[in-house]
């Protein structure tokens, strides 16, 4: 396997929408969507959540890169790493793309960093593949991150958790959720990914809902809450 490059650049960074809440934002909340959408997807969350409960956050969503995904008969399209197949065994793992991803996304990290926000402020964010990207590089950023925010989604290359977990963020604050009726990312893998997180002392907070692969308003206003303790303690 060929060791991923790190982005070498600010004009290697991946391009992504930035929704501020308030004046001079010192919360920054990276927010990565599922296969095939773009950073235009969870942008309306924004509006959805009471903003009088939060500090002043600087949203950011990303875009994945275009690449074509086996499981779709190779069409290109937005996708944070391939999927060879969907039985979720780790078996058939892009692994390669997946640390890739994490690179780019400790990339956009280390430019909050740059314009003041310290890695103690910073949520990581995503849903499906997304949440795959935000669980990867989260357990093994070497700052201790605010959260990390996993929705209908899985911890990918389990294997390799224990040896590349970092101690920075051995008790980070996670928030997983997901559909009972999920026909994408089964609720069972799911729920086996926050069982694992939590047989090794992570603090994660699981949360289901009565949908499909997808998010609810009941949803929102669990991860607004959520969102206030993690950001200011509330």
């Amino acid at each position: 396997m060929n060791t991923p490059q790190a982005p070498s650049s600010p004009e290697d960074l991946l391009p992504a929408l930035e929704r501020e809440t308030g004046a001079k934002p010192r919360y920054a909340v990276i927010w990565l969507h599922g296969l095939g959408a773009d950073g235009h997807d969870f942008e309306p969350v924004v509006e959805q959540f009471d903003l009088d409960r939060l500090p002043p956050i600087r949203f950011i969503f990303p875009h994945a890169p275009m690449r074509p995904v086996t499981i779709n008969g190779g069409y290109v399209m937005r996708a944070w790493y391939d999927l060879v197949a969907q039985d979720f065994s780790g078996k058939r793992e892009d692994e390669e793309g997946v640390r890739l991803s994490a690179l780019q996304l400790e990339a956009l990290i280390a430019r909050e960093n740059a314009r003041g926000i310290a890695d103690g402020h910073i949520v990581l964010a995503g849903f499906s593949q997304g949440g795959v990207i935000a669980l990867h590089a989260g357990l093994r950023h070497p700052g201790r991150l605010a959260g990390i925010l996993a929705l209908s989604t899985y911890v990918p290359l389990a294997g390799t958790l224990t040896a590349e977990a970092h101690a920075a963020n051995r008790d980070v604050p996670i928030f997983m959720a997901h559909g009972h009726e999920d026909e994408v990312i089964p609720y069972a893998i799911g729920k086996r990914s926050a069982d694992l997180l939590q047989a090794r002392g992570y603090p994660l907070a699981w949360h289901d809902y009565a949908i499909g692969h997808t998010v609810c308003v009941e949803e929102l206003l669990d991860i607004e809450t959520w969102l206030a303790q993690v950001l200011t303690g509330a």
